[in-house]
């Protein structure tokens, strides 16, 4: 592999669209592989490899897709190519520029719009988030409509279902660890909620949910996809428009975790009892819930519901084992600890999935929407381990988020000292000391010292806490606030209680049985005691069952007693935090464990100190810690799969904010222990030190005296008069046409060998001004004043031919650098034209003929009382407490806070905001292109006016500053003066509004000064 791509991982935007180029084989088949100038095929993870299988000598069953050489006869289904081939057709789908053309309803096209052109508070969505959406869109919405050609999907995905679910329709989504599946769940839900409402005949959408979750952990975390949770993606991750926040309230959603399926016992009686029961009555007792009162239990919101849609997360776990025709290995196949691995992974996925079966019977199930980063049937399963699930139909890898630096690149072993070998010892640490540990079981490894660890084992453990121990100091220097996360990910125990009492310190027994001795910790920034043999307030190294943890059941004997100091400690903490001295009574123990474990790396939360994690069980999923940057595998990994989930805890991203270049700063992490499938170039890199973030809020009540309120307006409504047509046209109705506007005017053409030639525009030139002059004219006509579905005003179209003429000869066009008039008849051009000459025309109408906004019909008022959003952006300016309702002036520019100064030092300026977080945006068309125009200020300016009642009227004047002004500031500025600001001020509802733009920074305060005077005399002379 390339060194150049570690030295600069970085290569795409995560918000990119990436160009993919897909290799195919000697059939002409797409691959797994990628192609570009990157050479990106050495890049692309290859899929797991599986140990040697045993021969099937069965008849070969009926492979579907194999027309397609989607299968073969040891492997049923392969969706790798039908995963390019419907990539490829939602690219196509994507660049489709009329919204009209892509086959949905206008409800799926505005989020799609707004997810793709949004702009974001806070982190947008990434490119990968968008596709894996917009591909369960295109299935469900659009592949519908397009015939035969693409009925293969369906077909496939309904063949991969009847096989392996065949009470199920299921659809996989698979998205790398730290891609954002949460966010993605909420664009789902969105986009089936706001159907299901504006649509409620259809059958194509739901707004009914049952979200699973592997453990209590992501079932707690997932609570932000409820709609009334205080962090609720829709409104704090602006999943949704404004305007569709009322249809999501009416979403019924149910999260749990799939323990909940089992079915409980409703009577505890004792087995004596039970054997005389049963004896007496000569049946069996039943105790345990029917299936109908455990749906009642886990989800008794949606009993009574119908077209339930299910989101499986981490939906790997969710599968029913193949035994009779297995292909790959089975459970009775395997010994030892694969044996027990993949008995305990069997029944998870049996409960899960019976449980969905249920659900299914009892209510109905539409569709089950898969996400995980890792849909791969696991060893055991009775399939081919490490195969994708079949119904598998977006793919975004692993690799692919590191090349895009959604997550931190892993570096692992490649080269050491030792010679010979294949790979560096380090790479596979379980070779070497899998059979001097101990087997499963608190008591098997009483026996053994936790100093007595073997020797590559302690190597390993020095060797990356020596680079952790840098880590750590220079996060100190940095000033970050929170420690590095080293985490230890054991296969026992036995084994993780050996390694925690080796990192943190134990209480050692003397010989006489009547005194002990503490042995400190080996590693000094892990020890849980101090210099003087007393344990620290704070541990600094905890052990964790995550398995026990997850389940949500009590903890079992041995957990609890090894970690009942970490307990106690904890619950003393609490007491500390709250100064309630019953605080650690008020919470069980496993919650109090799983708080801790969840809140490692975050600032004023149990776990913020936490340095290093002694896991007992894998931490595969659900631990979202971002401080992670060391990670050391002491257990098998029989496949990538597992490789990938385990070295998956440490690859979210600490920081995602963009440099300068648009892009992530590159992010490591350490890895030893586990044999990752690829290999990196050493590299010192330094911790971005996170910036610091401020909440911008309104301050109620103690500014509400300031509030500002404003129209949310949809559109405009002109009449046009019965007489003479007229225009002012003014600096901002020139057009300028320019190679950067239009494309090159010059091009060389040059081949192999031989005489080049130059390309060029010059024969536009013979066009005639009569015939450019009647198009633009017509296109005016046709365009701007036919009403929908109407005949075209003719009678109008000599009077805008006149005013066409007017805008021609007096200079509103400009043609430079090699462009022509004539190439106003490319129709994007012709609409540019056209608006500037509408706008002009708008100017002159007044009176009888006003221009009046559309208001939202929703939600048509706009206030500052709602704004509460946080930022870590540093350009900010903090207002005055007499001078804006919100705390906070966040800036995109140096001009802005300039603005900022200037309007609270003037005594007119009654109040002013931002407008971000706010909710003000200005409809207007960019050529024939609907666009959001988001103005910079609004300021409320006491100019002398008074209303009817003699109270004071302020003037509310929206202020845009900018610099560069394009041809679409223009745009802008004409929807603004000749449509947004005469509009409002017409329905006369909402105050008086204008408009103003400031250009020049050192000239503001001079400009805003006579802007203000102008206002008042103007009121005076009123």
């Amino acid at each position: 592999m390339s060194e150049q791509f570690f030295e600069k991982p970085i290569l795409n935007s995560p918000y990119a669209y990436p160009a993919r180029h897909w290799e195919l084989d000697p059939d002409g088949q797409p691959t797994n592989r990628i192609l570009d100038n990157r050479r990106r095929s050495d890049l692309i993870t290859p899929v797991p490899k599986t140990k040697k299988q045993r021969q099937n000598t069965k008849q070969g069953a009926l492979l579907l897709g194999a027309n397609d050489d989607l299968s073969t006869t040891d492997q049923e289904y392969n969706p790798t190519p039908i995963i390019n081939e419907i990539r490829g057709y939602v690219e196509t789908w994507r660049g489709l520029p009329n919204p009209d053309q892509w086959l949905v309803t206008p409800e799926t096209a505005r989020l799609l719009e707004h997810w793709r052109h949004h702009k974001f508070e806070g982190i947008r969505p990434f490119f990968c988030q968008i596709e894996a959406v917009e591909t369960a869109i295109w299935l469900t919405e659009v592949a519908p409509k397009m015939g035969p050609r693409v009925a293969k999907f369906w077909a496939h995905i309904k063949g991969a279902n009847e096989q392996a679910n065949p009470e199920l329709m299921r659809l996989a989504l698979k998205l790398a660890t730290g891609a954002g599946k949460t966010t993605v769940m909420a664009m789902l839900i969105a986009w089936q909620t706001v159907n299901a409402v504006r649509h409620p005949n259809s059958k194509q959408f739901s707004s009914r949910f049952l979200i699973v979750s592997p453990g209590i952990t992501i079932r707690d975390r997932l609570r932000v996809l409820l709609p009334n949770d205080p962090e609720s993606y829709y409104r704090s991750r602006e999943i949704t428009p404004p305007d569709m926040l009322r249809d999501i309230q009416s979403a019924k959603i149910v999260i749990t975790n799939y323990h909940a399926f089992k079915l409980r016992e409703k009577l505890v009686i004792a087995k004596g009892t039970r054997q005389a029961l049963e004896g007496w009555r000569g049946e069996k007792v039943q105790t345990l819930e029917t299936e109908g009162e455990m749906i009642q239990r886990v989800m008794g919101d949606l009993m009574g519901q119908k077209n339930i849609v299910v989101l499986n997360d981490e939906a790997h776990h969710c599968y029913r084992e193949r035994v009779k025709d297995a292909v790959g290995e089975t459970e009775d196949e395997l010994k030892g600890d694969d044996k027990s691995e993949a008995k305990e992974n069997n029944e998870a996925a049996r409960m899960w999935i019976s449980g969905l079966e249920a659900v299914k019977r009892k209510l109905g199930i539409s569709l089950v929407y898969d996400l995980s980063a890792t849909p791969f049937f696991l060893r055991g399963s009775g399939y081919i381990e490490g195969t994708l699930f079949p119904w598998t139909m977006s793919d975004f890898s692993l690799m692919d988020a590191i090349e895009c630096g959604i997550v931190k690149l892993p570096r692992v072993p490649i080269a050491d000292n030792i010679p010979g070998g294949d790979t560096p010892k380090f790479r596979n640490l379980w070779e070497h000391i899998g059979k001097k540990l101990p087997k499963k079981g608190r008591s098997a490894g009483k026996a053994l010292d936790p100093l007595s660890l073997p020797v590559e084992l302690l190597t390993a453990l020095e060797a990356l806490y020596g680079h952790y121990e840098k880590t750590f100091h220079l996060w100190e220097e940095e000033g970050i606030g929170v420690p590095p996360v080293f985490i230890v990910v054991c296969n026992n125990t036995a084994t993780s209680e050996l390694i925690y009492k080796y990192v943190s310190g134990f209480i050692r027994e003397k010989d006489d049985g009547e005194s002990s001795v503490l042995e400190n910790g080996r590693l000094a920034l892990f020890r849980n005691y101090d210099d003087f043999d007393n344990r620290l307030p704070r541990p600094n190294t905890i052990l964790i069952d995550s398995a026990q943890l997850e389940s949500g059941e009590a903890l079992d004997k041995d957990f609890r007693e090894m970690a009942a100091t970490e307990i106690e400690q904890f619950k003393r903490e609490m007491i500390e935090r709250t100064g309630d001295l019953h605080a650690g009574d008020k919470i069980d123990e496993s919650t109090l464990l799983r708080e801790v474990m969840n809140t490692v790396g975050k600032k004023g939360k149990l776990g913020e100190q936490i340095r290093c994690v002694v896991s007992v069980s894998m931490l595969t999923e659900g631990w979202d810690a971002n401080t992670v940057t060391h990670v050391l595998g002491v257990r098998a990994f029989g496949t990538q799969l597992l490789c990938e989930q385990v070295v998956g805890r440490a690859l979210r991203r600490q920081s995602y904010e963009l440099n300068d270049d648009g892009l992530f700063n590159v992010e490591y992490a350490d890895v030893l222990g586990i044999p990752f499938d690829f290999a990196a170039k050493p590299v010192v890199s330094p911790p971005a030190k996170p910036r610091e973030t401020v909440r911008v809020h309104a301050v109620k009540p103690d500014r509400d005296a300031l509030e500002i309120t404003f129209p949310r307006v949809e559109g405009y409504r002109v009449e046009l008069p019965d007489e003479r047509l007229e225009a002012d046209f003014g600096p901002d109705h020139v057009l300028e046409l320019t190679p950067q506007l239009l494309g090159p005017s010059t091009t060389t053409n040059q081949g192999i060998i031989g005489e080049g030639v130059d390309l060029n525009l010059e024969h536009l030139e013979d066009m005639r001004a009569s015939t450019i002059l009647f198009h633009l004219a017509r296109h005016l006509l046709y365009t701007k004043y036919r009403d929908p579905g109407e005949e075209p005003k003719l009678h109008l179209f000599g009077q805008l031919k006149r005013i066409t003429r007017q805008w021609l000869d007096g200079g509103y066009l400009k043609c430079t650098g090699g462009t022509y008039p004539a190439q106003l008849v490319y129709k994007e051009i012709a609409d540019m034209a056209a608006e500037r000459i509408k706008a002009a025309i708008t100017l002159t109408l007044q009176g009888e003929h006003p221009v009046k906004a559309i208001l939202d019909a929703y939600n048509p008022t706009g206030t500052t009382a709602f704004v509460n959003f946080t930022t870590s952006k540093e350009l900010r300016w903090q207002t005055r407490r007499d001078k804006s309702h919100v705390n906070w002036v966040v800036c995109d520019s140096d001009w802005e806070a300039e603005f900022a100064r200037v309007a609270e030092s003037h005594p007119r300026v009654m109040s002013y905001v931002k407008n971000q977080g706010l909710g003000l945006e200005v409809p207007y068309l960019h050529g024939s292109t609907p666009r959001k125009y988001i103005p910079d200020f609004i300021v409320q300016i006491d100019d002398g006016s008074v209303t009817s009642e003699g109270m004071p009227d302020p003037l509310n004047l929206i202020v845009e500053v900018k610099g560069y002004r394009g041809e679409d500031a223009k745009d802008k500025a004409n929807t603004m003066r000749s449509y947004w600001v005469p509009g409002v001020n017409n329905l006369e509802k909402f105050g008086r509004w204008a408009f103003a733009e400031f250009t020049a920074v050192y000239e503001m305060e001079e400009e805003f000064n006579n802007l203000i005077k102008k206002h008042i005399s103007e009121g005076v002379l009123a």
